[in-house]
């Protein structure tokens, strides 16, 4: 079974009866008095599990609903996970427990945050990623910071999501001009710097740009789950394993999802190596204690631990950012610890000339300190 936990807005004498309503919405979707098959009504109908009340008129309501329903398809999950019941403004899916079977199935990232530390050599420290902006620059000035950025150290330097396949800057010219800027300057400041361009479209053009990418070298590439769909995620993740993949959160906030469980667990389920989200204090609402769980998601064992340590369901790696600036880094450091990589793209590039100074000087602060 597969236990899913539900946030309710409801009263105490109406909970247990919007309880089982959505227990029966999860999975049957018909009135069970009108079933009268016995292995349906046995091991299908959605059971209740639990009801926790957390606050006035607002209820943790446990769901029990069979893995059978779901199958090894990523869209089919979210469908059983909150399909229907999304379309109820009362209720948000907050948690589930993940079977097994559901874990072995789509065996989350396939390098994690172990194999990003590798390829970009940050072993013992925190990671560094930023961003190119602004939208409208063509490929040539997009080269130019990125080569800036890399001459400064930075790990991750990744298209701004915004970026896709315009007019103005195509990817099929974009991604080999950056891909070249990037290899260049980390070459002659011998790091290992990763450039992460966007992926956008249907999934025969996702799979196009990433054979693209990859014959320039591309190892690393950025990706909205939300925008492209779950079921292309997993179909990426499984049609190019040497490929890593960070998420981005794009239009998370229009499902009712708790952050943690969606960013955090669902994106890591599915594939997604780095995992970006808003940071508190930034442009966006998240909350420290939003932002701990998810990061905690992200990175704490997920199933069974034998798994865990082969790797196919490693620890991804969390990526905070929105509105970051450089002299939060210690902060930072402080709150998640260096099994992160933070990102910082504005604060970075309002630099203008001294760009490639302040890439240094946000590198320097994630270097290991000298004890006292």
């Amino acid at each position: 079974m597969l236990s899913v936990t539900y946030r309710v807005r409801s009263t105490g004498p109406e909970i247990d009866a919007r309880a089982a309503a959505i227990a029966v919405e999860q999975s049957v979707e018909m009135p069970v008095a009108a079933i009268d098959d016995a292995v349906v009504l046995r091991e299908i109908v959605g059971r209740v599990e639990g009801i926790v009340e957390v606050g006035t008129g607002l209820f943790e309501v446990r769901i029990g609903l069979a893995t059978a329903t779901i199958g090894p398809e990523a869209g089919q999950l979210l469908n059983m996970l909150f399909g229907n019941t999304s379309l109820h403004d009362d209720v948000e899916l907050l948690d589930a427990s993940l079977p097994p079977a559901l874990l072995t199935a789509f065996g989350g990232p396939r390098h994690g945050l172990a194999g990003l530390r590798q390829r970009v050599g940050a072993a013992g420290r925190a990671m560094a990623a930023s961003a190119l902006k602004p939208q409208g620059l063509a490929p040539a000035a997009l080269a130019e910071l990125a080569g800036r950025l890399a001459r400064g150290g930075i790990d991750f330097i990744k298209d701004d999501h915004g970026l896709a396949d315009q007019a103005y800057s195509p990817f099929a010219e974009r991604v080999p001009r950056c891909a070249e800027a990037v290899r260049s300057a980390a070459l002659s400041r011998g790091c290992g710097t990763r450039y992460v361009p966007s992926l956008s479209g249907d999934l025969d053009a996702l799979r196009r740009q990433v054979v693209l990418a990859r014959s320039v070298g591309v190892d690393t590439v950025l990706v909205a789950p939300l925008i492209l769909g779950l079921p292309a995620l997993a179909a990426l993740v499984r049609d190019f394993p040497d490929m890593a993949f960070f998420a981005h959160p794009a239009l998370a906030g229009a499902a009712r999802i708790a952050p943690p469980f969606l960013l955090g667990t669902l994106f890591r389920l599915l594939g997604a190596d780095a995992i970006i989200f808003p940071n508190y204090g930034g442009r966006f609402g998240y909350t420290p204690a939003t932002c701990r769980a998810l990061a905690d998601a992200a990175r704490a064992p997920l199933g069974d631990l034998a798994r865990v340590e082969r790797g196919a369901l490693a620890p991804a790696a969390p990526v905070p950012a929105g509105g970051m600036t450089l002299a939060r880094v210690p902060e930072l450091l402080a709150f998640y610890g260096t099994d992160v990589i933070l990102l910082i793209g504005g604060n970075l590039l309002a630099a203008g000339a001294r760009l490639t100074a302040e890439a240094r000087a946000f590198m320097d602060q994630l270097l290991p300190q000298e004890p006292g």
